[in-house]
């Protein structure tokens, strides 16, 4: 490394001045009180747009809703990235500047990502003659929505040229104090799978069930039958979660139907057993319906793979973080079977992805991710840039 990760820190830290704090803040709260849905973000992508023009930081759309942004000149290359969506959530903060479009608000931070990523650029603007290489800021769209945004991005060749040797990102984390930052080394969060059953039967009267194909019964088999065949298939060392969340079927109390739905996810760290429980989630679904003289198929909606951080790219983070906040504020993430589409550029780039705690420092806890009651600690928007701007310096001069 040209200088360490102390020099970078001390000269990022003297350009977050007051008026780049206090612009961070009514960003975010300009965000918050105007959010959009997944791949709807046109207004959020304006907003965006205008602000790099005014910091004549040269960008170009992508994804219709998408940005992607670049600071400085040179074949070394670093990428850093913010989602931009909402959630369909009515708000229930009580805030002075709660969303003020019906049934949408920024309940899983992106507001503070967005945020955080314009005031990057900001600083990063400011140290531009001083950086060996090219910072490229991807300003993503729909995160929260199958096919996640970040598939497009990268299907759209919007990192092909120049192209990041690494990329970074971090999230919010309800459930560590503002000045935290949290790692995992390898996985962090699991692939993610849409699943959609249709049983279809032979409808009766509900006191002649012997008369029927009954889709009800099968239906509710199936739901038990699934969770023995992944007991049983699968390694007990992969991870994995199958949960139905919705069952649909029938209008009346004496009619048995002809058709019931199911709704459900699986989750896993292990894209091979994944694959391996698709084809039995498909061959199980046919055989036990059968069973109820009923045709029963699955349909898979494959979405987001697992998330992997890459451990050079992880080690420089943590590093960057160390010296930041120090040892007592950087702790290790627990891996959830959450899910992130930022885990399709770790499939192409070495990448890493960070937790920053934003949980007010009065509170032990606080309502969490997708809540509508969700209010993060605005203070940690400065850590956040901080770690934004360091981490990519860093790796610009290593």
């Amino acid at each position: 490394m040209i200088r360490s990760s102390v020099s970078f820190s001390s000269i990022v830290a003297g350009s977050i001045t007051p008026d780049v704090v206090y612009e961070l803040q009514q960003t975010r709260r300009f965000l918050h009180q105007h959010p959009e849905l997944s791949f709807q973000e046109f207004k959020t992508a304006n907003y965006i747009r205008k602000r790099l023009e005014t910091l004549e930081i040269p960008f170009r759309p992508i994804a219709e809703t998408g940005t992607i942004a670049y600071i400085g000149s040179g074949p070394k290359c670093v990428g850093l990235r913010a989602d931009i969506d909402a959630l369909p959530i009515t708000e229930a903060t009580g805030l002075d500047f709660a969303s003020e479009t019906d049934g949408v608000m920024h309940a899983c931070g992106h507001d503070m990502h967005t945020a955080m990523l314009l005031g990057a650029a900001r600083v990063l603007k400011g140290l531009e003659q001083t950086l060996p290489g090219t910072v490229v800021l991807v300003f993503q769209p729909g995160e929260e929505k199958t096919p996640g945004g970040a598939s497009l991005i990268l299907a759209g060749g919007g990192l092909d040229n120049p192209r990041p040797e690494m990329m970074f990102a971090q999230h919010a984390d309800p459930d560590s104090p503002a000045g935290v930052l949290s790692f995992a080394d390898g996985a962090m969060m699991a692939s993610a799978d849409e699943l959609t059953w249709t049983v279809r039967g032979r409808g009766a009267h509900a006191a002649q069930p012997h008369k029927s194909a009954d889709p009800l019964y099968a239906a509710a088999g199936l739901v038990h039958h699934l969770q023995g065949v992944f007991a049983r298939f699968r390694n007990p060392l992969h991870q994995t979660v199958l949960t139905v969340t919705s069952i649909h079927g029938g209008t009346a109390f004496n009619v048995i139907p002809e058709t019931v739905t199911m709704l459900g996810t699986l989750r896993s760290f292990s894209q091979e057993w994944r694959h391996e429980a698709w084809a039995l989630l498909e061959q199980h679904t046919r055989e036990y319906c059968r069973l109820y003289g009923c045709d029963g198929e699955i349909d898979i909606n494959r979405g987001y793979p697992a998330l992997v951080n890459h451990p050079t790219a992880t080690q420089l983070a943590r590093s960057t973080a160390l010296h930041l906040v120090g040892e007592h504020h950087v702790r290790e993430f627990e891996p959830k079977m959450w899910a992130e589409d930022f885990a399709y550029y770790a499939l192409q780039i070495p990448s890493c992805f960070w937790m920053l705690g934003v949980r007010p420092h009065h509170q032990d806890e606080m309502p969490g991710l997708h809540h509508p009651q969700f209010n993060p600690d605005e203070g940690a928007l400065e850590l956040g840039v901080r770690m934004l701007v360091s981490t990519a310096i860093t790796y610009l001069h290593t």
